[in-house]
């Protein structure tokens, strides 16, 4: 696996990449098993994989959770050099934003809700770095997880609205054996927590009114930023420990 630093190493690498099938999943690090099932998706139907490592601090909202994010770089890297991936591209903030974030993309409608009406700013952070990484990639296929759903549906219409020629590729959330999805922020409760976070999917997925689901995730000890449905999915996001977590059904 090739660590590539800078855009100038990736933008050559990309030209003698010129007609390869690429695969793409862009992460900010702290990497498990939901990472890696988008790799392996990624290098089954691709010729050559990249993936981005790079914690985006313009979809940071709240700096304590920037500062706090579980993120090592030499795990990161040994995770994705035993994947089999081909380039790991690991920019800096100056690489990232030579304009210091003047230049953004945003969304006006369903960025503005769910996630979005909690965190102003995130997912314009998110869109533009997207974008920023589809320009320097330039991949044929780019892989997401569906945990963050409403991020995926944003990123596909961004890539509708200007005509990418990229193949979005939603991945099944993947969960623990206790049907917690798996993310990096899970490595910031406690084993209490950890014990008792399996019981947001639980009650997402039981029978129920979003009044009634609500009123339980309150009980156990959640403290609910939202759930809704929308399209037919339902969404919500709660805290626990002062952790933020998200899941969809």
């Amino acid at each position: 696996m090739q660590i590539v630093k800078t855009t100038e190493e990736l933008k050559k690498i990309r030209r003698e990449l010129e007609g390869k099938k690429i695969g793409f999943v862009p992460t900010m690090g702290g990497l498990h098993a939901g990472h890696l099932s988008l790799v392996n998706r990624a290098k089954s139907e691709n010729e050559v994989v990249i993936v981005s490592v790079y914690l985006n601090p313009t979809q940071f909202n709240d700096k304590k959770d920037l500062e706090t994010y579980p993120a090592n770089f030499e795990d990161d890297a040994a995770l994705l050099e035993n994947a089999g991936v081909d380039y790991m591209f690991t920019p800096t903030y100056p690489v990232m934003y030579p304009d210091d974030y003047r230049y953004k993309v945003i969304e006006t409608d369903f960025s503005k809700t769910l996630c979005g009406a909690k965190r102003p700013g995130h997912f314009d952070g998110v869109l533009t770095v997207v974008m920023k990484l589809f320009n320097l990639v330039r991949p044929t296929n780019a892989y997401f997880g569906e945990k963050d759903y409403q991020q995926y549906q944003l990123l596909k219409g961004m890539i509708e609205a200007f005509f990418l020629d990229i193949n979005i590729v939603p991945c099944p959330i993947v969960r623990e054996a206790s049907g917690l999805a798996m993310s990096s922020r899970n490595r910031k409760l406690s084993p209490e927590g950890l014990a008792l976070a399996p019981k947001f999917h639980e009650i997402l997925a039981s029978d129920g009114s979003l009044a009634e689901k609500q009123k339980k995730l309150e009980e156990t000890g959640f403290k609910v930023d939202y759930i809704t449905e929308v399209n037919g999915r339902l969404y919500a996001a709660v805290f626990l420990e002062d952790v933020r977590l998200i899941d969809n059904i």
